[in-house]
């Protein structure tokens, strides 16, 4: 295995200090990889496009920096130059790049004027990281041939023959920026998703290009098949399951990384890249190091056995069988060993939000999308679509035993970090119980009951704000997460006043709690025009 890697995701709101940074360094030596990945897109200071950098942003300072002080490791940037380009294109500047107006993630790969930016980028990237290998990117581009022209292109060459004209429109695209690498001596790295979807594609790509295959879910030797046959060499990519859960999902993330580890063992692949992605909406990179630390374990441990034994097996609610049902990938799990190694009392943390909260189920178990539960408390700025969506989860029972292991997991936290992250669990259960008060006051029209059930609410964005400054200041965490608390705050404030003012029935009608608790609530419009025309809000 030539590369033992895991990457970064700065790209997803993250600040990391030069200081934060050499601690991941070091704990990337210490831990048997050879590479550290970060991931950038719009979060770097490119010096030729200087209307993208953000606050916080990652410089080449920086870099060059952490390049002196740790010569072995190699340090790995990852750009993209297609799809994953909002940062780009929700700045004044880039949104005419866009392939589709002010929708989607992905550029046009027809406009001129992104063709040279793509190029600039990589020139500066170039410049600014010594690393062998330059990945550019190429996931998730779903809008290939949407805009007028890329379609036409598309239409055009198929209608001469070519069996996929949009795998001919990507294939270009990227196979120039390749060999803009090759013929910078640098060694040029592509996610394989596209490859998939889309694969005569590759009959396009340069050899050169190392394929990096994500997979987080299964195994990679179906996918990489393929990629292997035609001789490219590939990077096999699990995934750290922080982006689907209220924390991480311990068992399923480390499934995975033995997988993928013992896939790239009996296939001679060049490498395994371990991914974390979006450590904003209130999650923690700092409290995710044991876990990197067994992932490297797993990556040089060839002893390791590829699966986990079975812990969900003979459920039963009383304490000690509970204890006893999650006995054997205690025993088993190489990560539970990491946070052991920390403390005691770190280890039973991580057990309870990373293994026994998603046996909550509801909102909590395990899935392969976005954590409900985050995006719909902060990001959507309406608080109140986690009481909309998932108010039986909640208000019932996976609800009440989440509070109930949250509880212990506060109860058990080393620190603060910790205690943050059980205690903003707690708190999101909390609010859509306060919530379901009020719509059950506001009912029963006594808005003085419902606007009362909210006031606490106020205080839970204040300590949701208080928990994303801490994470900020601590270990490089959103900026971004402390705006959505104050936002969140202030929808409640919104709907107070909305409850004081209409819920006495004032308008001759009594609006739904739904109308009332959501951002385009309009007084008058009782019919919703706003739901039933929903072409208004494309």
């Amino acid at each position: 295995m030539n590369l033992r890697m895991w990457m970064l995701d700065i790209a997803r709101e993250q600040s990391p200090s030069l200081e934060i940074l050499r601690e991941l360094c070091q704990l990337s030596l210490d831990s048997g990889y050879n590479a550290i990945g970060l991931y950038l897109e719009h979060r770097f200071a490119y010096p030729s496009v200087t209307w993208v950098g953000g606050k916080g942003c990652l410089t080449p300072e920086v870099v060059r920096q952490l390049e002196i002080e740790f010569p072995s490791l190699q340090i790995i940037p990852f750009i993209n130059l297609l799809g994953h380009m909002e940062g780009f294109l929700n700045t004044e500047e880039g949104s005419h790049l866009a392939e589709q107006r002010f929708t989607g993630m992905q550029a046009c790969p027809s406009k001129d004027e992104f063709k040279v930016l793509c190029k600039a980028i990589i020139a500066d990237t170039i410049s600014c990281f010594s690393s062998e290998i330059i990945h550019i990117g190429g996931d998730e581009t779903a809008q290939l041939g949407a805009c007028p022209v890329c379609s036409a292109k598309v239409k055009a060459w198929e209608a001469e023959g070519v069996t996929d004209g949009k795998a001919k429109l990507y294939g270009e695209h990227f196979a120039d920026l390749v060999n803009q690498v090759v013929a910078a001596g640098r060694r040029p790295a592509v996610w394989g998703d596209m490859f998939v979807d889309h694969p005569t594609a590759l009959e396009i790509i340069p050899r050169d290009a190392l394929i990096f295959d994500w997979q987080y879910f299964k195994g990679p030797e179906e996918t990489s098949k393929r990629f292997l046959e035609l001789g490219f060499e590939v990077v096999y990519c699990p995934a750290v399951h922080t982006y689907n859960a209220a924390w991480v999902h311990l068992p399923q993330t480390e499934e995975n990384i033995r997988e993928h580890a013992k896939a790239a063992r009996d296939t001679k692949a060049y490498g395994v890249c371990v991914t974390t992605w979006e450590f904003g909406l209130m999650g923690s990179l700092e409290t995710a190091l044991p876990l990197l630390r067994g992932c490297g374990e797993i990556l040089c441990d060839e002893s390791i056995e590829p699966t986990l034994p079975p812990y969900t097996d003979n459920l039963n609610s009383s304490k000690d069988a509970d204890v006893n049902r999650y006995k054997p990938v205690r025993e088993a799990s190489v990560f539970l060993k990491h946070y052991l190694k920390q403390s005691e009392l770190y280890e039973e943390w991580a057990r309870l939000l990373g293994v026994e909260l998603q046996d909550c189920g509801g909102l909590f178990a395990f899935s392969g999308i976005r954590s409900g539960l985050k995006a719909r408390l902060l990001l959507y700025s309406n608080p109140f679509l986690l009481w909309l969506r998932q108010r039986e989860d909640f208000v019932g029972e996976p609800g009440t035993r989440a509070l109930e292991v949250a509880d212990r997991a506060m109860s058990v936290a080393p620190d603060s970090t910790t205690r943050g992250i059980a205690e903003f669990i707690k708190l999101a259960i909390m609010f859509v119980r306060q919530v379901e008060a009020s719509h059950v006051a506001y009912a029963e029209r006594k808005p003085g009951e419902a606007a009362s059930a909210l006031f606490s609410c106020r205080q839970i964005f204040e300590q949701i704000e208080r928990l994303a400054v801490a994470n900020h200041i601590r270990f490089g965490g959103s900026l971004a997460d402390i705006s959505r608390a104050k936002a969140a705050r202030e929808q409640v404030e919104r709907v107070i006043r909305r409850i004081k003012e209409f819920g006495d029935g004032s308008l001759g009608y009594l609006p739904s709690y739904e109308m009332i608790c959501h951002p385009k609530f309009i007084p008058h419009d009782q019919a919703g025009w706003w739901i039933v025309n929903r072409w208004a809000n494309e």
